[in-house]
């Protein structure tokens, strides 16, 4: 007979780990701590991911996802992205409120691989998946095109087991290309670009979708 998992929260396990009425310090060791156990849930999910990307590899003779990035959200990063939300400096609206501080980037050959790696990760022991949003079927009005999901992992310690919240962007080689450039010119310019500039970005991005049309109905 298989039990009934038990509903757990990220929140209620990382509380036994922080100080939530501890002002958010980014340079203090609880936040480092906390920064570490968030490196141990990419660790952790990276290594199920690569073993999906070897399996296909291996025993399909298919290459599904081409390659896994992952990240860390830098301290400074996290506070702006506070800042702009208008979320309280402590550690509890931290955890609640920022699901990108851990992430992972699966960059997949073709489009239809993408929804093939979201369904694979669905199924995936002791992960949870709490959000979801496809951007690929219903792009962004910058021409962004990425599927995003909010996931729960098991983080296992000697003492505890913590459950922390990663995001995992899937896209394809292509859609990785467009977002890639677009991110270093629009956010790492020191002016705005202009609204001829945004349009041109966005016939890219249909350029770079049809692409992928085409090279899917090619394989």
């Amino acid at each position: 007979m298989k039990h009934k998992k038990k509903k757990t929260s990220n929140l209620i396990k990382i509380e036994n780990f922080i100080d939530y009425n501890q002002e958010l310090q980014m340079q203090n060791k609880t936040f480092e701590n906390l920064m570490f156990i968030y490196s141990l849930a990419i660790r952790e999910l990276e290594t199920k991911i690569g073993i999906l990307k070897d399996e296909f590899k291996v025993l399909y003779n298919y290459d599904l996802i081409d390659h896994i990035d992952s990240r860390v959200k830098e301290p400074k990063s996290i506070e702006n992205k506070m800042k702009k939300r208008k979320i309280q400096p402590s550690y509890k609206d931290m955890i609640e409120n920022i699901n990108d501080i851990a992430g992972i980037r699966i960059v997949c050959p073709l489009k239809k691989d993408v929804f093939s790696t979201k369904e694979l990760i669905h199924n995936l022991p002791e992960v949870k998946v709490l959000k979801e949003k496809d951007y690929i079927t219903h792009p962004k009005k910058s021409g962004y095109a990425s599927y995003h999901m909010i996931v729960e992992v098991p983080v296992n310690l000697s003492k505890q087991t913590i459950y922390v919240k990663v995001e995992i962007q899937i896209r394809t080689v292509a859609m990785d290309f467009w977002a890639t450039l677009e991110h270093k010119v629009k956010y790492k310019a020191e002016e705005e670009i202009s609204k001829q500039e945004a349009k041109e970005w966005v016939n890219c991005a249909k350029i770079i979708n049809k692409l992928d049309h085409k090279m899917m109905m090619l394989n």
